[in-house]
């Protein structure tokens, strides 16, 4: 695991609570992914915790239908307006990495 450096402790933090996390769990990557996303939905996550964990979701090619499935299955929990606004932020989310993406071809060429 990597060592906390000044610049960035909080995220180091984070870092390495999402890799205990990920070995404590005992679950398979994509359950895991599944799992994660759910309870960004039940907390109302903002924007950069989807994203982060899309992330990962996009590296293991998760499907998108599992990922409408899970909000089908949580919503009659935590309320449609979580649902509606996990959508919204997923959007953004993804907004902020296609400007990130082309932001750096834009510094590359």
């Amino acid at each position: 695991m990597s060592e906390t450096t000044n610049e960035t402790p909080v995220l180091d933090l984070l870092a390495r609570m999402t890799a205990d996390s990920v070995d404590a769990a005992n679950l398979d990557v994509e359950t895991l992914m599944l799992v994660r996303i759910a309870a960004l939905v039940a907390v109302g996550a903002p924007p950069v915790s989807y994203a982060l964990n899309l992330e990962g979701a996009g590296e293991i090619a998760l499907d998108p239908e599992k990922v409408r499935g899970v909000f089908m299955a949580v919503a009659p929990i935590v309320g449609t307006a979580r649902v509606a606004a996990a959508t919204g932020n997923i959007v953004k989310a993804l907004a902020v990495e296609l400007e990130v993406a082309d932001l750096e071809q834009q510094g590359s060429e």
